[in-house]
């Protein structure tokens, strides 16, 4: 296949060079400048997920389509979710991959960041990392459903990532090359919410020089993600629910039916059941944005996600602001791990973002966390509330912990420890030392 498609894209145009193995590949990259890279999902050495972690490392601005062979949900997935541009499972028509070549090749530099961000969003939003059965069970459903239309209601604590799952369902969806628009209910008053979901013809009110476009429409064949959508008035809940079921719009101060297709994700932070028995959101449209409900653990019921997460937000902002932190020390991973993270994956990325900023020496260390053992307490029954006098054995308490992660990485790696270092956002090299301290392999 590899000599198939060097002929097929030179003939094309295309300046072409060739690898079959990671190492092979990595080496390219490092001796020419790469605009795209086509991955096969089975490599001698490796797979392509670990060549697509080193290329987004690496040479952010180069894209990356993965050629799988697998049908399943989750290697798309977690190509989509590591930043690859798009990806093609086989049996395949070369043309459909000549198609998505040239339109990730057509792309402006400006909008050739990792698949992830969409055009509502900026090119940090952050990537769906995890390992723990929560998260492997949500990977699963986005799998089943991003290729469906029905409507999706995802739950949880603030903080926990809402939006990003909104845009993986998008993004693994036939809707991905449409617009992904997002607006936060609760930050507008119900009339300017109205206005920037419907639009308005000029003339509606004062200030109306111009016709103007609402959300509804920008989102045509795209994503349209409702966040907060417990906080809509019963007015504008009527206004929903008349949209869903007509599949139409009307701007303010107009009269012309204007037809939508977009596909509805809301979120909320709230019980709706309990809005609904009080009478503050009504039953109806409930039943319409809950056809699919998702929900999203707090970071603190999934532990084990904390340190790929940690590790990503490292290499995330090492990038933007120009530094090399190498890693975080085991020390700090630990006060990470312990905390309680009450504002969960947005407060964890805030502890990060403020670490590498004033970290000088060459990982993270745990006096740069300090800040977070006042926010935030160890979990009940993780750890006695006071030490004792007898004291308290702290090592065999923190190996218990370090070794269920890697345990629960195996499992998600089916036993491939290359592929559990990955997992962790740690290296191959660290994952065995580890491994061999803690007895894992007796």
């Amino acid at each position: 296949m590899r000599e198939l498609l060097e002929l097929v894209f030179t003939d094309e145009g295309y300046t072409v060079a060739t690898a079959e193995s990671i190492d092979q590949a990595v080496r390219v990259l490092a001796d020419q400048p790469v605009h795209l890279v086509i991955s096969d999902m089975r490599l001698t050495d490796g797979n392509g997920l670990e060549l697509l972690q080193h290329v987004r490392d690496r040479y952010p601005e180069t894209l990356f389509v993965l050629i799988t062979a697998f049908a399943s949900a989750d290697s798309a997935i977690d190509a989509l979710k590591f930043g690859a541009y798009d990806y093609i499972t086989k049996p395949f028509d070369i043309d459909d991959l000549k198609k998505i070549v040239q339109n990730a090749l057509r792309q402006p530099a400006a909008q050739k960041s990792p698949v992830g961000t969409g055009p509502a969003g900026g090119p940090e939003a952050p990537a769906i990392i995890g390992v723990s059965p929560q998260m492997i069970k949500i990977y699963k459903t986005i799998g089943v459903i991003a290729p469906t239309d029905s409507t999706i209601l995802i739950t949880g604590e603030s903080g926990t990532g809402k939006e990003m799952i909104a845009r993986a369902i998008h993004e693994a969806s036939p809707r991905k090359h449409n617009p992904f628009v997002s607006i936060n209910c609760g930050a507008f008053p119900e009339t300017l919410l109205e206005s920037e979901l419907f639009g308005y013809q000029k003339g509606a009110f004062t200030g109306a020089a111009a016709n103007k476009r609402g959300l509804f429409e920008v989102a045509h064949r795209g994503t349209l993600f409702l966040d907060e959508i417990a906080e809509t008035t019963p007015a504008m809940q009527v206004k929903l629910l008349r949209t869903l079921q007509e599949k139409r719009i009307r701007r303010l101060g107009g009269t012309e039916e204007i037809p939508v297709d977009a596909r509805i994700v809301a979120a909320t932070n709230k019980n709706l059941e309990e809005r609904i028995r009080d009478g503050s959101f009504r039953e109806d449209l409930y039943y319409r944005i809950a056809v699919i409900p998702i929900h999203l653990p707090p970071l603190r019921d999934r532990r084990e996600d904390i340190p790929a997460l940690a590790n990503y937000f490292l290499k995330r902002f090492n990038l933007k602001m120009g530094k090399n932190i190498r890693g975080i020390s085991p020390t700090a991973m630990e006060r990470l791990i312990m905390a309680e993270w009450k504002g969960n994956v947005r407060e964890l990325e805030n502890v990060i973002e403020r670490a590498v900023a004033l970290e000088t020496s060459e990982r993270v260390e745990a006096d740069r966390l300090a800040h977070i053992a006042a926010a935030s307490a160890p979990p009940p029954g993780t750890m006695p509330s006071a030490i004792t006098d007898s004291g308290f054995e702290l090592e065999p308490f923190l190996e218990d912990v370090e070794k269920r992660i890697i345990l629960m990485a195996l499992q998600k790696a089916d036993g491939v420890q290359v592929e559990a270092a990955r997992l962790l956002g740690i290296t191959y090299r660290s994952f065995r030392h580890r491994v061999q301290k803690l007895g894992i392999e007796k």
